[in-house]
């Protein structure tokens, strides 16, 4: 299940985004036991990179990337890290 929510994921994000750059990681097995784990919900974590967030706060990437994930934030996703620069930052930390 963990593989198919990660292209979920990047399939979602990449089809709302312009995406510049996107790595999903499932963290899940490190969390096993867990009670988001054993009520199905994976622990992953997201760094993107979209011209999207020039200008938006920390927080309000992140609750544009929960927006976009929408239902699967209720059910598929139990816990997710966000790392969400704009296309500028990137060009700047790449130096």
């Amino acid at each position: 299940m963990s593989a198919e929510t990660v292209a979920r994921i990047r399939e979602t994000l990449v089809a709302r985004f312009e995406v510049h750059d996107l790595e999903i990681h499932d963290d899940s097995a490190l969390h096993a036991g867990h009670a988001g784990a054993r009520d199905g919900g994976g622990h992953y974590r997201v760094f993107i990179v979209s011209p999207a967030f020039e200008g938006c706060s920390r927080v309000h990437r992140q609750r544009m990337i929960y927006d976009a994930l929408g239902d699967m934030m209720k059910k598929d996703i139990h816990a997710l890290a966000i790392r969400a620069l704009s296309a500028v930052e990137a060009a700047k930390q790449a130096h």
